[in-house]
């Protein structure tokens, strides 16, 4: 374990005491990670004494709902007042506090700053000062498990699981780049607890419904591609998601489509939410960051995979980011 985050983990345990309330939060649309994290984080501090509570912005996805379990408080239905009284909140996988939502003026108004555990580049409003953050982690649940074992506490095998799903889920099956050595020694000892590899791989990959098909297929049509620039990209309608009975967390995974077209190095997932705003997802391959693009857009989050949300329609944000992307891949470097 690096030396700075044992320092970082000493840091955040003195904000820490038996007998407090603490209130879990993480980005809008949680996903692996997020979940996750936040699960295994829970059980955690009830080793310690402490009462964790979840509150996310945005409901907890159907797809990660096992990880919950009968002995943790998941209470993202009730909005920010379901904040009220805690001694504490503790923001995972979030480098810019707007990614919280709704959430976020409510954090904001907070008597004490948030504690912080995240992989991210730094975002323009950091949740808090006292943060467990590094950016070589290959997830934000990375970091969780060293607290656990900094701290000396039990990783159960309910704890191994929320921890297991967020390193393959942030990784992509262990293939992005973001698999280092120590991700792959972190799963290793997550197996020794009881992790089973196959009952994971079905739980999280192996067992989709029929609309998430439905809706690959929509999707896949769309797809374009810039060969010149080596771009390509696909886009989801407003109300694709309604139509074919499947929520956001099943839109993961669609944009590695377009960027595993031979020869591109940015794809682009535009899903078009009503309302005159519009997700873009990035991903890139080496030599481009799309880190950098994002942020032109009000965005952000990794080298490689990053996303903002625009303002406008449909069409009209497809035509100005992809002249953004266009500029920007004639700058990045070839690898």
């Amino acid at each position: 374990m690096p030396a700075a985050r044992r320092e970082a983990i000493a840091r955040l345990a003195a904000e820490l005491r038996p007998g407090m309330q603490v209130a879990l939060c993480t980005h809008i649309n949680a996903d692996g990670d997020g979940c996750g994290s936040e699960s295994a984080l829970a059980r955690l501090l009830g080793q310690m004494g402490i009462r964790a509570i979840i509150v996310n912005p945005t409901p907890w996805p159907e797809l990660f709902r096992w990880l919950l379990g009968d002995d943790v408080e998941e209470r993202s239905a009730e909005g920010a007042k379901a904040l009220a009284g805690v001694d504490r909140v503790i923001v995972l996988d979030i480098s810019d506090l707007g990614r919280l939502g709704a959430l976020a003026d409510a954090v904001r108004q907070m008597p004490r700053d948030a504690l912080v555990i995240d992989h991210h580049l730094p975002g323009q409003e950091p949740p808090g000062k006292t943060m467990l953050s590094d950016t070589a982690a290959c997830a934000t649940a990375e970091l969780v498990y060293d607290f656990a074992r900094e701290r000396g506490l039990t990783i159960s095998s309910a704890i191994a699981k929320s921890l297991y799903t967020a390193l393959v889920t942030d990784t992509g099956g262990f293939r992005f780049g973001n698999t280092s050595p120590r991700c792959l020694a972190v799963a290793a000892d997550l197996l020794t607890v009881g992790v089973d590899p196959e009952e994971m791989y079905h739980r999280i990959y192996g067992s989709v419904p029929l609309g998430r098909l439905h809706l690959l297929r929509e999707a896949l049509e769309s797809l374009e591609v810039d060969s010149a620039h080596g771009i390509a990209w696909v886009r989801v309608a407003a109300g694709a998601l309604e139509r074919f009975g499947v929520s956001s967390e099943d839109l993961d995974g669609i944009s590695e489509y377009p960027r595993s077209v031979r020869g591109v190095r940015l794809a682009m997932l535009f899903r078009d939410l009503g309302h005159g705003k519009v997700k873009v997802s990035f991903r890139s391959r080496a030599g481009v960051d799309v880190n950098a693009l994002a942020r032109e857009f009000g965005g952000g989050g990794h080298t490689r995979a990053s996303g903002a949300l625009v303002a406008g329609t449909l069409d009209a944000v497809t035509a100005r980011v992809l002249e953004a992307a266009r500029r920007h891949v004639e700058l990045s470097p070839t690898l």
